[in-house]
């Protein structure tokens, strides 16, 4: 924990890209996410810049507004 806050504070980076850290999670969560994997694949091919949120989320940006759906449908 200790080590994650420091971390994020001091806003890692690698060749200019921001490092995010994440906690390890459930092998619930970890299944919930992987059944977004088909909808992620489709918003980056579009280039919507998606993202998994903690727990199994999904959001994404979408004429500068970020839209965040809590399951599939």
């Amino acid at each position: 924990e200790k080590i994650l806050r420091t971390a994020r504070q001091k806003k890692l980076t690698y060749k200019g890209t921001p490092i995010r850290l994440s906690a390890d999670f459930s092998a619930e969560t970890l299944q919930g996410r992987r059944e977004w994997n088909d909808i992620f694949k489709n918003l980056k091919d579009k280039n919507l810049q998606p993202r998994i949120l903690y727990p199994a989320k999904i959001s994404f940006k979408y004429d500068g507004e970020i839209k965040t759906f809590p399951d599939k449908n």
